[in-house]
């Protein structure tokens, strides 16, 4: 069995369109790790920095930078991780969903871990834009000192300005995404490459012994430094998480002609600055720059720190809309912003709890020191989970033997183990932020997928199954309900049972439509499906028919438009004529139930925010009625 089929879309890719994904990547997928050096290099000097900065200390922080953006980039996410995909679509849940496919008894253990990969990206979310954007905005400190208390109300006004356009969608502006941070790359590549002749000995941080010597010397402070030298990677997760969008080629191409070169080539630089002018370590990016550059290049970092930061809002507004699909969150708005993008979407509440916990951080550490001491736990976390999950994927899917999966994937997770460890050092440095965050959304999707089973188990009690109901109601008697003209749909979970809408309509109206629909909207664990698997038709009775609408995880559910389709098919009938019932439940906790009173109390909660099911399936607004009952949980 070949380990990976190329998808067709790539192979058959002309230059010019592999060129503008390629363009396009760059500003999407790399912006996060591209706007690394503005910080990592000057966090890692700084432990070392406390007794006095040697020679072998500058080559070996470099040669550590190298070597990390060469095996947890290059070889685990961009020529491995890329070929791990799920129909062409990347990221934690993605790959979840796929895993839960051919899960063998630890369906818990899997879940467990895509949700937690899950919860530590959103928390990342949340830090990469108040961490990259204050860490531009710092340089016009460098500019004029005068400047120095505006930082971080420049900082919070371009936030809130670029989460309040996100409603109006990105379309028009991301065209230049990939351009400008082209120009970012090249700009800090060659500020690197005019500096490396500071210092010709930086080009020793090539030699890995640099740095497993000063690993093995230093001890704890090695550690510390470890924390630091993370900040390099940190992105790497966007750009598995980004595959459906670019394909992996265009990704590919990105890392090795443009962003890579470019990282190392700064990072060299910056080392070589150092070892001539010690002093310079304070701010080792910015002062690569002659003064009468530094207003250009701070302006450059900022558009580069903000589409970083849009592409990780971009990321979280995608991996919600695929944990709602697959049953981990409640239902939330989704306003599509490109009429021909389907990829471009809005989630007013997920922008909102973005905005806040933004500004919150900005506000709380207000200088890019203090944050960067909170990031890395998020991102490191993120990575052992996924390197997890990665070593399920290739035993199940690609058929690797035990052996040849440790030798490959054990010295990655060990690697990024001792990364995960170093940064649990900062904790009480503000480490504990991202791991509350992470927590807390854990907590919420684990929560939402329990209650809505156990919600299920306990109204399957009182479920009247479907064929007996229909063949009670199909006799003619007496106490037959009366027929009125037109079509009812009822849309259930459980299509094989009565829906309760169906049963509260006969109680309270005595009324039955000539034809009836009892509806069941499916997502699976895949990113989209074909129009010709779209859904199937089976016909009860006369009267009764069930169908069955399946959707993608990366799809939106639109019913009305499925439902027109459907009518194409053969099943007949007029929409203006059509009813759609809804079940409606006011659920009550009960101290018995399965979970603790907390946690229902929570479930609760998500399930009364939750959007109404009718705008969420886009059904049309006159033809809606909703029918309501008591369930205790």
């Amino acid at each position: 069995m070949s380990q990976h089929t190329e998808h067709s879309p790539e192979r058959k890719m002309s230059p010019r369109k592999l060129f503008y994904l390629t363009l396009g990547s760059v500003g999407v997928v790399y912006g996060d790790i591209g706007t690394s050096p503005l910080y990592a290099f000057r966090e890692a000097l700084k432990p070392v920095a406390a007794d006095g900065l040697t020679r072998g200390e500058v080559i070996s922080l470099v040669s550590l930078m190298f070597w990390a953006l060469t095996i947890i980039v290059t070889f685990k996410y961009v020529l491995f991780l890329l070929r791990a995909d799920n129909d062409g679509e990347g990221g934690t849940l993605s790959l979840l969903a796929l895993l839960l496919k051919t899960a063998n008894g630890h369906t818990a253990v899997l879940m467990f871990l895509g949700l937690s990969g899950a919860a530590l990206f959103l928390g990342d979310a949340m830090i990469t834009p108040a961490l990259s954007v204050l860490s531009a905005v710092e340089g016009l400190k460098l500019v004029t000192p005068h400047l120095a208390p505006y930082v971080v109300p420049i900082a919070v006004a371009i936030l809130a300005l670029l989460f309040a356009i996100q409603s109006h969608g990105t379309g028009a502006v991301a065209r230049y995404f990939g351009p400008i941070t082209a120009l970012w790359f090249i700009v800090i590549g060659l500020a690197g490459l005019l500096h490396i002749p500071d210092d010709y000995g930086i080009l020793n941080a090539f030699n890995p012994w640099y740095g497993i010597s000063f690993l093995m010397n230093e001890g704890i402070l090695g550690i510390i430094v470890l924390g630091a030298v993370f900040l390099t990677v940190t992105g790497a997760e966007a750009l598995y998480a980004d595959l459906g969008h670019f394909g992996r080629r265009p990704i590919q191409w990105a890392w090795f002609v443009v962003v890579f070169p470019s990282l190392t080539l700064n990072y060299l630089g910056q080392g070589a600055m150092v070892l001539r002018e010690p002093l310079k370590m304070s701010d080792p990016f910015y002062l690569m720059f002659p003064h009468w550059a530094l207003l250009p290049v701070v302006f450059l970092a900022t558009c580069a720190t903000i589409i970083a930061s849009q592409a990780v809002i971009t990321g979280a507004f995608s991996l919600t809309r695929q944990a709602i699909h697959l049953g981990f969150l409640p239902r939330m708005e989704i306003l599509f912003t490109s009429e021909t993008n389907t990829g471009q979407i809005f989630l007013p509440s997920v922008n909102t709890l973005l905005f806040f916990g933004v500004i919150f951080l900005v506000i709380t550490f207000q200088t890019s020191d203090s944050l960067s001491t909170a990031y890395g736990i998020s991102v490191t976390g993120a990575m052992v989970v996924t390197s997890v999950m990665a070593f399920e994927f290739v035993r199940v899917r690609w058929n690797w033997s035990l052996p040849l999966t440790l030798v490959v994937l054990m010295p990655l997770f060990l690697l990024e183990m001792v990364f995960l460890g170093a940064n649990l050092l900062k904790i009480h440095d503000g480490g504990y932020i991202p791991v509350m965050i992470a927590t807390f959304f854990t907590v919420v999707m684990w929560t939402w997928r329990r209650g809505t089973a156990i919600l299920m188990e306990k109204t399957r009690h009182t479920d009247i199954p479907l064929p007996s109901f229909v063949s009670s109601i199909e006799r003619k008697s007496d106490h037959s309900p009366a027929a009125v003209p037109g079509t009812a749909i009822f849309l259930t979970s459980d299509p094989e049972s009565a829906p309760a809408a169906l049963l509260h309509n006969l109680k309270h109206n005595h009324v039955l439509h000539e034809k009836n629909v009892i509806l069941t909207i499916r997502t699976v664990n895949k990113p989209r499906v074909a129009s010709s698997d779209r859904y199937t038709v089976e016909k009860i009775s006369d009267r009764f028919s069930k169908v069955e609408l399946r959707f993608g995880f990366m799809e939106s559910q639109n019913v009305s438009q499925a439902l027109a389709a459907l009518r194409k098919s053969g099943l007949k009938f007029d929409i203006m004529s059509t009813s759609f019932y809804l079940g409606r439940r006011k659920l009550v906790p009960d101290a018995k139930s399965g979970m603790p009173h907390w946690q229902d109390r929570l479930f609760i909660a998500l399930a009364n925010a939750a959007t109404d099911p009718s705008d969420y399936f886009r059904l049309p607004a006159n033809r809606v009625v909703e029918l309501g009952s008591h369930v205790i949980i």
